[in-house]
């Protein structure tokens, strides 16, 4: 096999792995099931359940409705990753980047009580999903170019009151995946073009799937002011299949399919009415992201590896009830790094922080608006790839301003 072909195939192989793990590092996990929850950093959120969102974190929740409920919503994810004293190849500096984008989340649930035992509720949101694009003029784009990654995920739940005290509840998850990745080298200093006899358009691929995944959960009530939440989401395996061209005669897979194995996770939260107006909550979350240990497909081409570690997100809040119109909430979550020794350009991830504020405004007895924003604040990672002959160091942050607003009504 010639050098171009070898080089040809290590950039895909390195360029599709980083096509999902746009979708699945922890930087990018999408946080964004519902304004009420990200006005207070998610904390406590399978548990407090005012409003039909509280589905999404677990379907037990839905058994503290009396009566059927509706929210729609969308959240807006603005990245801001910095990319800086990047060096191509070791003999070409490169300069700074903006490489992140806006991308949009909506939502919308549903949740009917059946009876004093049962509910049942859908939901229609996103767990996972990001864009970045680094500019035609970066000579590094076998290890930037673009990509942009979409999840939705269609929940049918449903929630059983065992007792005064106890309430249980399960659900299926049908989600869809689609990812759009392109990697080029249209910018190469004549002595690297020479060395590795690669230039020009390297990967085109546009490929979807869908995965079938479920959800338990259960809700204990101390009393009417103490309560708590535990839930567990298995996530699937997805199978994605669409157009995927190599360039410079690198080979069509378009008759396998890429696996990306997703993160189940895990999740404990507490609520507290602490007097008529001030109430705290928390939440504890798991994420397995260690699953997520290689990229392979169909025809057990393995096209990359991982070092990954399990995360996890810690969260505190408090929701102030000003008057029968207003209620205003806050929160802060520490929220761990899913990589570890491995570290990308194209995903920049770090130990973050959340701050979190919003508000609901309430319209009358049956609706409400609510709107949450958070900034979420990264640290400075220095990265290093390689695919064998070419390489990049760089120094990357991501950072990212979150906000939505939501519609909520009981009937």
């Amino acid at each position: 096999m010639n050098k171009k072909r070898l080089f040809t195939k290590s950039v895909v192989a390195m360029a599709v792995a980083v096509s999902s793990q746009q979708a699945l590092a922890a930087g990018f996990q999408l946080n964004a099931q519902s304004a009420t929850g990200l006005g207070r950093a998610f904390a406590g959120d399978a548990v407090i359940a005012d409003n039909a969102s509280a589905m999404a974190r677990n379907a037990a929740a839905m058994s503290l409705f009396d009566a059927p409920a509706l929210s729609l919503g969308i959240n807006a994810i603005d990245t801001d990753i910095e990319v800086k004293n990047t060096t191509y190849s070791q003999v070409l500096p490169l300069g700074d980047s903006q490489v992140g984008d806006t991308s949009y989340a909506p939502n919308i649930y549903y949740i009917h009580p059946i009876n004093d035992k049962w509910t049942v509720g859908t939901g229609l949101y996103s767990n996972f999903g990001t864009k970045t694009e680094f500019g035609d003029n970066f000579a590094g784009n076998e290890f930037g170019g673009s990509t942009d990654v979409k999840s939705i995920n269609l929940a049918l739940s449903t929630a059983y009151r065992i007792n005064q005290a106890w309430s249980v509840g399960a659900g299926l998850d049908v989600i869809y995946g689609e990812g759009k990745l392109k990697r080029t080298n249209k910018k190469l200093e004549a002595g690297i073009a020479q060395k590795i006899g690669v230039q020009g358009p390297l990967l085109d691929i546009d490929a979807d799937g869908f995965a079938l995944g479920w959800n338990v959960g259960t809700v204990y009530e101390y009393n009417d002011n103490n309560r708590f939440g535990l839930s567990y989401r298995y996530s699937p395996d997805l199978k994605a299949k669409g157009d995927m061209q190599y360039q410079l005669g690198g080979g069509d897979i378009s008759h396998e399919k890429l696996i990306m194995p997703l993160p189940d996770m895990a999740e404990f939260s507490g609520f507290h009415q602490l007097n008529e107006k001030f109430a705290v909550h928390y939440s504890v979350q798991w994420i397995n992201w260690s699953e997520f240990s290689q990229l392979e497909t169909s025809g057990n081409k393995v096209l990359n590896r991982y070092e990954w570690q399990d995360g996890w997100h810690y969260a505190l809040g408090g929701t102030y009830t000003m008057n029968k119109d207003w209620t205003l909430r806050a929160g802060y979550m520490f929220d761990t790094s899913a990589q570890d020794q491995r570290t990308s350009i194209s995903v920049p991830d770090s130990d973050r922080q959340w701050l979190s504020g919003g508000f609901t405004y309430h319209l009358d007895t049956k609706s409400n608006i609510d709107v949450g924003v958070t900034y979420l604040m990264g640290k400075d990672v220095e990265a290093v790839e390689t695919n064998g002959t070419t390489s990049v160091n760089a120094t990357t942050r991501a950072n990212a301003l979150l906000y939505g607003v939501q519609y909520s009504r009981s009937f």
